[in-house]
C-alpha cells in the first residue's frame, strides 16, 4: 500500500515535471554541462556522459580517467557504467587501459553489443575496433604521486621492495626532507599532497543522475578506482546495481568511496528498491548504509577506516546524498547555476 502510494504520488508530480541533474561533490561542472544539454533537447544519457567527460578528459583531476592515480604496478586503470532509463539499457567497462573516457566506451558497449560489461584487454580491444586510439594515461602528476607511494613503502630502517637494506640509510629521514632530495623538481605543495594520497590511497569517482523534462532518466559512474590497487582490481563503479543503477519507473542511484564495502550490499539497487517502496531518497540512502555499518557490527573503530557516499534521484525530482560520515557535499543542478548541497550522514565523526 505504502509503495503504491509513493509511487502514485512520484508519478502526479511527473504531470509537471523539471530537469535536474545531481552528481558527486567533484561535478559541480559536470552538472552544468548536462544541464546545459538537457536544456537543448539531448537525451539523458548523452547529457551526463558529457558532463563527466570534462573530468575524465582533465589532467589535473587525478580521480577520474586522463590523470587518474594508478595500479601498483603504476598503470592507469578505468573503470565505469552507464544506465540509460528509457530503453532499459546498460553498459560498463572495467580495467581499461590507454582510453581517457571509458564513460564513451561503456555506452558503446551498450550500444554495439549485447554484452553489459567488458574488462581488461578485451575492453581495451574493443574501444581500438570503434575508432578509440591507446594514449598513455599516467601524467607527470600521477607518476609523481606513485612514486612517493613507493618510498611511503619503506620499513623503519629505511627498506623497500626498491631498495635493499644494505643501500637504506641507518636512520629514515623525515618524510618530507627525504622526499624533497629524491625529487627536488618538485615544489613543497605537490610533495605534500603526493605524501597525502600515498599513505591515505583516495578512492576518486564522479557519480552523474539526470532527469528531464520529460520524465526520462539516465546515470553515469567513473573512475580510475582505488590507488596503488592490485592491478585488474575491481570496485563498485562498472558494476551495475552496485556503483549505478536507474529505474526509469522510480528513479536512479550511484555511489563514490569505499566500493567493496558498496558492493557487498548491492548499494544502488538497493537504494532504488527502497525508493520504489516508498522511501524518500534521503532515507534510502541512510538505510543503505546502515546496511554497510552492519556488516562490521556497528563497529566505530572498523567504520572509521573508509567513507561511502550515496546519491539519490526519485522520478518525481527529489533528490538527496547521505554519507556514511558527516563532511561531505554532493553538486546539484536544477536548470541554474551548479551549487553544493550537505549530504545527510549516518554517523559523525
Amino acid at each position: 500500500m505504502l509503495a503504491t502510494a509513493a509511487l502514485s504520488s512520484a508519478a502526479a508530480a511527473q504531470s509537471n515535471p523539471r530537469s535536474i541533474v545531481i552528481s558527486s561533490a567533484n561535478g559541480v561542472r559536470a552538472c552544468a554541462r548536462a544541464m546545459e544539454l538537457l536544456k537543448a533537447g539531448a537525451d539523458t544519457l548523452d547529457a551526463v556522459i558529457a558532463g563527466v567527460n570534462i573530468l575524465e578528459e582533465d589532467p589535473e583531476d587525478t580521480s577520474v580517467g586522463f590523470g587518474g592515480l594508478p595500479n601498483e604496478e603504476g598503470v592507469v586503470e578505468l573503470d565505469a557504467s552507464v544506465m540509460h532509463g528509457p530503453s532499459r539499457r546498460a553498459g560498463s567497462v572495467a580495467s581499461i587501459r590507454g582510453v581517457k573516457t571509458p564513460s564513451k566506451i561503456a555506452k558503446l558497449v551498450m550500444e554495439q553489443t549485447d554484452h553489459i560489461m567488458l574488462v581488461g584487454e578485451g575492453a581495451g580491444r574493443f574501444a581500438e575496433s570503434m575508432g578509440y586510439r591507446r594514449e598513455i594515461l599516467l601524467t607527470e602528476k600521477a607518476r609523481l604521486a606513485w612514486l612517493v607511494w613507493k618510498q611511503s613503502l619503506r620499513d623503519a630502517s629505511g627498506h623497500n621492495n626498491w631498495v635493499g637494506s644494505l643501500d637504506a640509510p641507518a636512520t629514515a629521514a623525515k618524510p618530507s626532507a627525504q622526499l624533497k632530495r629524491l625529487f627536488p623538481q618538485a615544489g613543497d605543495d605537490l610533495l605534500a599532497w603526493a605524501w597525502q594520497v600515498a599513505v591515505h590511497p583516495p578512492t576518486g569517482t564522479i557519480n552523474c543522475l539526470a532527469l528531464n523534462a520529460h520524465g526520462e532518466m539516465s546515470g553515469v559512474t567513473t573512475t580510475s578506482g582505488l590507488a596503488w590497487k592490485i592491478p585488474g582490481r575491481v570496485g563498485d563503479s562498472p558494476i551495475i546495481g552496485a556503483g549505478l543503477y536507474v529505474d526509469q519507473d522510480v528513479g536512479g542511484a550511484g555511489s563514490t568511496g569505499r566500493g567493496e564495502e558498496n558492493i557487498r550490499i548491492a548499494g544502488a539497487h538497493t537504494i532504488v528498491e527502497n525508493m520504489r517502496h516508498g522511501m524518500t531518497p534521503k532515507e534510502a540512502c541512510l538505510d543503505a548504509l546502515k546496511r554497510v555499518a552492519r556488516n562490521f557490527s556497528d563497529d566505530r573503530a572498523k567504520l572509521l577506516q573508509f567513507d561511502l557516499s550515496f546519491y539519490a534521484l526519485r522520478r518525481d525530482g527529489e533528490y538527496a546524498s547521505a554519507s556514511l560520515w558527516n563532511g561531505h557535499n554532493f553538486a546539484v543542478n536544477d536548470g541554474g547555476e551548479s551549487r553544493l548541497e550537505t549530504a545527510a550522514a549516518l554517523l559523525e565523526r
